[in-house]
């Protein structure tokens, strides 16, 4: 039950931040400090929101014993605070898409595309990294569990975001 109500949860935060981008773009129209600070400070806290119901999940599922969850969790805290810096590449490309959106140029496009990828490669490479610092504290199979849900709940905002973010309308 907690699982899907925090699953539930983590959906409406990533649409609620979706639609926060989407804002950005009207609001760089009114050129209104206060608005983009405010729409800013939304963002965070709805991040922050996520990065909550994602450790919960991982909690819900990992069953760990007392000694292990002393040693996961400084690490896992430490692994979450790395995935923040590129997580604020994801939200500055999302920004940056939705602001050009109706304007894209081919070089933008490459860009996007570019940037896209590398955020999904760090994301990859961070998740990797982090492999044998978990199979110190916790047995292989348990870094496999907590590997397996790090990546469907990124999945999950993936999907989120894809569901929501418009695709490309070339112009012919």
């Amino acid at each position: 039950m907690l699982k899907k109500l925090v699953t539930g949860m983590l959906f409406v935060a990533c649409a609620a931040m979706l639609a926060s981008a989407q804002a950005a773009q009207s609001t760089q129209g009114s050129n209104s400090d206060t608005a983009k600070a405010a729409l800013e400070a939304n963002v965070q806290l709805m991040r922050e929101d996520v990065r909550s119901d994602r450790k919960q999940i991982t909690a819900a599922n990992m069953s760990l014993t007392a000694d292990e969850a002393t040693k996961f969790w400084p690490i896992y805290d430490q692994y979450i605070q790395e995935t923040v810096k590129v997580n604020d590449s994801r939200w500055a490309l999302i920004k940056d898409y939705a602001a050009n959106y109706n304007t894209l140029t081919d070089q933008q496009a490459q860009n996007y595309i570019k940037r896209a990828a590398d955020i999904q490669q760090q994301l990859m490479d961070l998740r990797t990294k982090y492999v044998p610092m978990f199979e110190k504290v916790v047995s292989p199979q348990k870094t496999a569990l907590w590997y397996q849900i790090d990546r469907r709940l990124d999945l999950l905002i993936e999907l989120q975001l894809a569901s929501a973010i418009p695709v490309v309308s070339p112009k012919k």
